[in-house]
């Protein structure tokens, strides 16, 4: 009796085990053709998030093909820094030199005085340049006052938009040695006039503080909307603890930024051999050479009006070769000592 109640319970659970696996695998076929379905009417892959976000990659297009034509296209020509160019042979068809123009640039007389200034010129403005907006940003971060923060905001912003031409301009005006507001200021004071375009130890100066000018306010936007992604709660918490306003920059504000100022600044090493040409070129004069002429407007000088083609694409390959080896090293460096880094 006992075991016949036993072989019936057995299939009874046996039944119930079966009915369950087959519900379950209808309802997983279902599930499974309602996804097909689906798919088959909205598409899938590329073509839904093309048809998704097709606005976006609309606005993209017209960069992107900027970038091609000018950035990529033109790089089958450096075959130039190789060969003696001539247009009428074009570029496969010119006589092969090999490594001669990168030679006779080593062997110029003004080679190492150009790439000490165009060192000297990138380091100072990295000095001053790259932590101004840096400090801005902070400042402002902690005004309180919303109209007194918009009011410095626009006015430091609207540098920014100020043709280089205009900005040289006006400095001219103002630091002129007959009639500029600056000397006439000196000469009220006591002191005499001086010829600030005309001095080599004024360009500096007067470029790193014109850009100090121009860049600063529109430079800290980035970091202005770093800050604005710290979570509030760590201040809030840092205040209970009883920390201080520095205490809250130091622990809590420029951490929070650092991954920000870190990726700026390996961009930032790329140009390390680069400098502003079009300001350089409006603002140098042959009596400032010995600090004004760097590697960007000797090239202009000796390559592009002379009509020395191969010598100024030799100059600007090495310079992107530079360039990429720093670029290169900052990332590998940043990615050793920390955990943010470009690629």
């Amino acid at each position: 009796m006992k075991r016949n109640c036993r072989l019936r319970l057995h299939c009874v659970i046996h039944i119930i085990k079966t009915c369950y696996e087959c519900i379950a695998n209808l309802i997983v076929k279902e599930v499974a053709a309602l996804e097909r379905k689906k798919k088959k009417q909205h598409g899938f892959g590329w073509s839904r998030i093309w048809m998704r976000d097709r606005e976006l990659y609309a606005m993209c297009l017209a960069p992107l093909v900027m970038v091609v034509v000018f950035r990529y296209l033109p790089i089958y020509g450096i075959v130039m820094a190789f060969e003696r160019y001539t247009p009428s042979k074009g570029f496969f068809h010119s006589e092969f030199v090999g490594l001669k123009y990168f030679i006779q640039f080593f062997r110029d007389p003004f080679c190492f005085r150009i790439i000490k200034n165009t060192v000297l010129l990138s380091l100072y403005s990295l000095l001053w340049t790259f932590p101004a907006p840096i400090l801005l940003a902070l400042l402002l971060n902690e005004v309180r006052h919303a109209r007194y923060k918009k009011l410095v905001q626009t006015v430091t912003y609207l540098p920014h938009f100020i043709s280089v031409v205009i900005l040289v301009g006006l400095m001219k005006e103002l630091f002129s040695s007959v009639d500029g507001i600056v000397n006439r200021l000196i000469v009220a004071l006591g002191g005499s006039a001086v010829n600030f375009f005309s001095e080599p130890g004024w360009f500096r100066s007067l470029y790193i503080g014109s850009s100090l000018w121009q860049g600063v306010g529109y430079g800290s936007i980035i970091y202005l909307a770093a800050l604005a992604g710290i979570d509030m709660e760590q201040y809030e918490a840092a205040r209970i603890d009883g920390a201080n306003r520095l205490q809250k920059i130091l622990y809590i504000t420029l951490p929070g930024i650092m991954p920000t100022t870190v990726i700026l600044l390996i961009m930032r090493m790329g140009s390390l051999f680069s400098n502003d040409f079009q300001k350089i070129l409006l603002m140098y004069s042959p009596a400032t050479y010995s600090t004004a002429d760097v590697i960007s407007t000797y090239t202009y000088r000796y390559g592009l009006e002379n009509s020395n083609y191969s010598y100024a694409a030799a100059i600007g390959l090495m310079l992107s070769v530079i360039s990429f080896v720093f670029v290169w090293g900052a990332n590998a460096f940043s990615k050793k000592v920390s955990e943010n880094s470009l690629w």
